[in-house]
């Protein structure tokens, strides 16, 4: 998964990038992954851009609506926080960071 330069130190940054590009891997909508965690596409959006933290609970929901096991997503994360240089393999994802 080839995933961009984040220069943030945030968590919930390098968080939302990880989220946004496994959900638009899948060809899945917003509204799509809303639904299927129960989590409002206003909401998921914020998460998603880097603007909103977001709980284990909800993590663990938005998870299960993109079929991806918890431990894959933090360990996606971890990778582009630790080191944002090695992420840059496979997919492309735009951040937009506020």
């Amino acid at each position: 998964m080839k995933l961009p330069l984040i220069t943030s130190p945030l968590f919930r940054v390098h968080l939302g990038v990880v989220l946004r590009a496994m959900r638009t891997e899948q060809h899945k909508t917003l509204r799509e992954v809303s639904q299927g965690a129960n989590v409002s596409l206003g909401y998921l959006s914020e998460i998603e851009r880097g603007c909103k933290e977001i709980s284990s609970e909800m993590l663990a929901s938005v998870c299960d609506a993109l079929d991806v096991p918890l431990w894959q997503v933090l360990v996606m994360t971890a990778r582009v926080a630790a080191a944002p240089e090695q992420a840059t393999q496979g997919l492309s994802v735009p951040v937009m960071v506020a």
